[in-house]
């Protein structure tokens, strides 16, 4: 790799984060992996919380390694989940751990804040989010009601890759894409709703200033370059929701595509102008986040790889390679038992073999038993869904679809994304697995002047990656 226009970039997954090195030179991008560590969930006091210490320590150590390698990094950028967040306290430290998006505190929430505080068609009106109990505006809702005190102590509510950038450089912002699966974001605006947050108790001046990606929050602080052995480097909000990161990086050529971005979720949805907000948007709970450019990123979240990787950790007699596994179940009869794999009984169950085979057994299907039946249920439910939800998307298009891009992790999979392509009756083109790191990267060079707009950054990642299509 070049040794010049090296940019840093900090990915955050709710299972696994790592840091990467990205080049951009001659028009060609390369990367180069530094660390990757676990994400661990941790449950104690009644609640599930992230070690946001940990993953802080995990960038720290990472960018002592580009020091003692001698690289010159022009700015760092840091995409991770959305929903979840820091409370700060008026010292400017963090008050505690953030609890995690799967604790079950938000259970009933949404109804109780309906009947209490806004109903349900105007909290849409205003945001255009999709409802579900563990997006942003629930979660403090819950929290302010069971009289959290690192809420009711909280100066600054900061979202998680905003809560990393200012423990980096000392500067709360509110990155807009990641502001926006908050529910409490209006597009209309294009900034957080102040009736919404009110009607929680709390105030806009609790978070940070509305950021767009591409801009610079500021640079390491004394202490940082003091930790790392590095200058005063540019910390940049990248488009801080990875999903949003990850869009940014599809190789499309044109506005005839949809997305579906692989991992732990499946976010599958099409990039518009503007907001979609109707009727018909809500009854199939539709989400409008922000974008790239001024672009809203219309989609719907589906619950994708967890649900496999969940079962992979039970599995104790299966292939230990996804190659292997897969294999064994595609030798399985198709389209035995379908779950819905957004079903409640799928977000976080003690047991998610257990879960499969209770959810077959209520809807009277055969049962799964062993791995490789079990994996093709997972397998042929997945393309079923994204069968669905993409014959809704045409539905709300402008445009004809005429390919669906597979970016993430699921990309790999192969067979995978010749059922979808199968399902959807459209051509997929899959890759690059590296999507989230590689929109971080280029939204970096943007705000260094390397690139200037999205369709130039997409033509750029065509020519430098490998795609298959199915």
């Amino acid at each position: 790799m070049e040794q010049k226009n090296l940019y840093f970039a900090v990915d955050l997954g709710a299972t696994s984060g790592r840091t990467i090195i990205g080049s951009l030179n001659g028009g060609k991008l390369n990367l180069e992996e530094l660390t990757r560590f676990d994400n661990n969930l941790i449950e104690t006091c009644g609640h599930v919380y992230w070690d946001i210490f940990a993953l802080y320590n995990e960038i720290i150590k990472g960018l002592r390694l580009v020091a003692e390698r001698g690289l010159e990094i022009r700015s760092i950028g840091i995409d991770t989940w959305g929903c979840d967040f820091v409370c700060i306290g008026k010292d400017g430290a963090p008050l505690r751990n953030p609890i995690a998006y799967r604790d079950p505190h938000t259970t009933g929430a949404m109804e109780k804040f309906f009947a209490e505080k806004m109903p349900k068609e105007k909290v849409y009106e205003k945001t255009g989010i999709q409802f579900m109990n563990f997006n942003s505006l629930f979660q403090l809702y819950t929290m302010k009601e069971n009289g959290d005190t690192a809420l009711e102590n909280a100066e600054k509510i900061l979202f998680i890759p905003d809560a990393l950038s200012y423990m980096l450089t000392g500067r709360a912002v509110c990155e807009y894409t990641v502001a926006s699966t908050s529910q409490m974001l209006n597009p209309t605006t294009g900034d957080l709703d102040t009736e919404l947050i009110e009607s929680i108790g709390l105030k806009r001046s609790q978070f940070g200033k509305m950021t767009h990606p591409a801009t610079v929050i500021g640079t390491l602080t004394e202490e940082v370059q003091r930790l790392t052995g590095l200058g005063a480097v540019p910390v940049v909000a990248v488009a801080g929701h990875d999903t949003a990161s990850a869009v940014a990086a599809v190789p499309a050529k044109d506005e005839h595509f949809a997305y579906l971005s692989s991992g732990t979720w499946s976010l599958m949805g099409i990039e518009t102008k503007k907001a979609i907000i109707n009727d018909r948007s809500i009854e199939l709970n539709f989400t409008n986040e922000g974008g790239i450019d001024g672009t809203t990123r219309f989609l719907k979240n589906i619950c994708g790889m967890w649900i496999y990787e969940r079962c992979r950790k039970e599995w104790t007699d299966a292939p230990k390679s996804h190659a292997e596994l897969q294999a064994e179940a595609m030798k399985q009869p198709a389209m035995r038992s379908i779950i819905n794999p957004d079903d409640e009984m799928f977000a976080n169950p003690p047991s998610m073999v257990e879960a499969i085979k209770e959810y077959c057994r209520k809807t009277n299907q055969p049962v799964p038993e062993g791995y490789a039946e079990t994996c093709r249920c997972i397998f042929d439910s997945l393309a079923m869904r994204y069968k669905e939800v993409f014959n809704w998307l045409k539905e709300f298009a402008d445009t004809e679809i005429d390919v669906l891009h597979i970016i993430g992790g699921g990309s790999l999979n192969g067979y995978l994304n010749q059922m979808t392509a199968d399902a959807c009756g459209v051509k997929v083109i899959a890759g690059p697995q590296e999507g989230t790191a590689i929109g971080n990267i280029m939204l970096q060079a943007k705000a260094s002047g390397q690139v200037s707009d999205i369709w130039e950054m997409r033509r750029i990642i065509g020519e430098s990656i490998d795609v298959k299509e199915y």
